[in-house]
């Protein structure tokens, strides 16, 4: 009973973590709809401070993720026809639970962000968010803990749930693509010589600036090895798909 325990709840916290890190790379990094604390104005006057929470916020998902692999392992055993389907159950509940939280608590307890922040009818959107992947999500992990068909399919296996994980915590820290724009929050303290001898050795190119000099955007090859920045001043480098975009509706909200 213990190592089902473990198992499950290993399965539950790598669904969660799926549910942050889908809607991490999805809504604020490519359609960049919104940051984690846009709906605080305070916050949206602050740049840097939205970045930093955005990569605090992906920093919590994967010490979920870890978590969950380190239960799903500590309980291994070998896998009958009949854990896997239950297994890839709890997951997609995982999913769903995290979707129903950040739907309840993030968009309207707490108000710290909708689904999308520059639309007339953010509720819409988030009741349609929250239906599609939330309540469905549910709904498929518990028609599929009732079923119990014992399908020996890849997609049900524990190897394919820590495979969806790994690939979706990579996506999250990929280095950005030829001709795509990189953040970087400067440490307090970081001159604007430190971190222009950064570009340097990155072979990076400055394409926009906050008023703080603090949240620098800039184009980099895609070999550039970006942890370089670290040891010129940087506290975060972010891989944003469209950053520059992003930082202008910022400016204009």
């Amino acid at each position: 009973m213990a190592k089902l325990n473990r198992r499950a709840m290993g399965a539950l916290a790598l669904g969660f973590s799926l549910g942050g890190f889908f809607d991490g790379i999805l809504l604020h990094q490519i359609l960049q709809w919104h940051h984690l604390l846009s709906g605080l104005e305070q916050a949206r006057l602050d740049i840097s401070f939205l970045i930093l929470t955005d990569g605090l916020f992906h920093g919590l998902m994967y010490v979920v993720a870890i978590t969950g692999l380190y239960l799903l392992w500590t309980s291994r055993a070998p896998t009958t026809q009949s854990e896997t389907e239950p297994l890839l159950a709890r997951a997609m509940i995982g999913f769903g639970i995290w979707h129903l939280v950040d739907a309840v608590l993030s968009h309207w307890v707490l108000g710290i962000h909708r689904v999308r922040m520059d639309v007339e009818q953010p509720l819409l959107w988030d009741l349609s968010w929250l239906a599609v992947f939330g309540l469905l999500s549910l709904a498929t992990g518990y028609h599929l803990m009732k079923r119990r068909t014992g399908s020996t399919s890849f997609l049900c296996s524990p190897v394919a749930l820590v495979l969806a994980t790994l690939i979706a915590g990579s996506i999250a820290s990929f280095p950005a693509p030829r001709g795509e724009s990189v953040i970087v929050l400067l440490r307090p303290g970081t001159s604007e010589t430190a971190m222009m001898a950064g570009l340097d050795a990155v072979d990076g190119r400055l394409v926009w600036t906050d008023r703080s000099s603090k949240v620098w955007a800039i184009d980099v090859p895609a070999d550039a090895e970006l942890g370089r920045l670290y040891g010129y001043g940087a506290l975060l480098v972010s891989n944003s798909n469209a950053p520059v975009g992003c930082l202008n509706w910022i400016r204009m909200n």
